[in-house]
């Protein structure tokens, strides 16, 4: 820990799973940090960072909504030396995307930059950006890194699972390169693969719902870890801080550490966690698919160290939902499981939900069916 205090920063989105982590790490290294939140009363989101170490000292929490009025975050980012961009929507059965999701991504991080730009304090601006900005088209390269783009044009056209998002992340980020062009604003963007690790929110975050889909069994989200890449939170937390106070760093960082086919992952999943249900074969996969690399390369050039393996990855996470009650131990406990599918079920396009749904219900007609003869028979 350490005892220099430093700042103050803002960190937008400090109750979500990237957020909440970045706080905890901000406040052991000294800094004064203002957190951002939509909802300062909701006990379930604010409690976890009021109970971090140094917060009485050095934690402040605020409100603020991406969809509020120009302007908003003018008095939280007022006298800040830096901001930490994290929050963005993420609402995959959205009806609405382009209001709901896109267009509050852009209009929210151009006005955070348009607040940055009055302070007259901030020195530097960290947005948390996305793979999804990167390889999202419809032949994959062996690799990729910061001079990449997705393809909106596939993107839209396909409209895979999580496509508003793959848009919100893309249009956000250019618009704001092009807002720095023309005014005085350090900006630097991080790109995150897969996040998966620890976390101290009291949900399931949603990004984990992708992460465990081999474990859960959610088909609708193969496709995304079919040729995917990953980072630690931790890792990913510390790359942040760890831009933020670089002098030289600038423009776009790719942080992933690690990549993987799905039958590479569900082989290490099955190896390691025998207790669930992990699937070997895919259909419409192919058996001898490659895999596909971001380099961390410029990053890495600048000094940063990645810590953490991907086994470290799911371990840490998986002992985190298990402790508390998100993750059932097995496959084989159906209290357990219905449990848990209360969080992913959202995540499922409609048309598998409902398919869902016409089971169980096809299921509780047999048993009553049965109860009825049962009763006509001992009568």
């Amino acid at each position: 820990m350490e005892d220099e205090r430093k700042g103050p920063v803002v960190v937008t989105g400090a109750s979500g799973y990237v957020g909440s982590w970045l706080v905890m790490k901000l406040l052991r290294k000294g800094y004064e940090v203002r957190a951002t939140v939509r909802d300062p009363t909701n006990p379930k989101k604010v409690r976890p960072l009021l109970d971090l170490p140094r917060s009485n000292e050095l934690l402040s929490i605020w409100k603020a909504d991406l969809n509020d009025n120009e302007g908003s975050f003018d008095e939280v980012i007022c006298g800040c030396v830096g901001v930490f961009h994290v929050a963005t929507p993420m609402n995959f059965q959205s009806k609405d995307p382009e209001n709901e999701v896109i267009q509050p991504a852009i209009n929210g991080l151009l006005g955070i930059l348009r607040s940055c730009k009055r302070s007259g304090s901030v020195k530097r601006v960290i947005f948390t950006s996305s793979a999804g900005t990167v390889n999202v088209e419809e032949h994959q390269a062996p690799v990729y890194d910061e001079s990449s783009w997705s393809d909106l044009n596939f993107i839209t056209r396909v409209k895979m699972t999580g496509w508003m998002y793959f848009v919100s992340k893309t249009l956000a980020e250019k618009a704001a390169w092009e807002f720095v062009k023309e005014n005085d604003v350090d900006f630097i963007a991080v790109i995150p693969t897969l996040v998966v690790g620890s976390f101290i929110t009291d949900e399931m975050p949603p990004i984990l719902t992708t992460a465990f889909s081999l474990i859960t069994g959610n088909e609708a989200h193969y496709s995304i870890i079919k040729q995917a890449q990953f980072v630690h939170l931790d890792d990913l937390c510390d790359a942040h801080i760890f831009l933020f106070e670089h002098p030289d760093a600038n423009g776009r960082y790719i942080c992933s550490s690690h990549d993987s086919t799905i039958y590479g992952l569900a082989k290490m999943l099955k190896k390691r966690y025998a207790t669930y249900a992990i699937p070997q074969k895919f259909k419409d996969v192919d058996p001898n698919i490659k895999r596909v690399s971001f380099s961390s390369k410029k990053f890495m050039d600048l000094g940063f160290k990645y810590k953490y393996t991907i086994e470290d990855m799911f371990d840490d996470a998986i002992k985190t939902c298990r402790e508390k009650n998100l993750l059932p131990p097995n496959t084989e406990e159906p209290a357990l499981v219905a449990e848990k599918y209360e969080e992913v079920k959202e995540q499922l396009p409609l048309s598998e939900r409902r398919m869902r749904s016409l089971k169980i219900l096809f299921v509780i007609l047999l048993f009553i069916h049965v109860l009825y003869y049962a009763w006509l028979y001992f009568d």
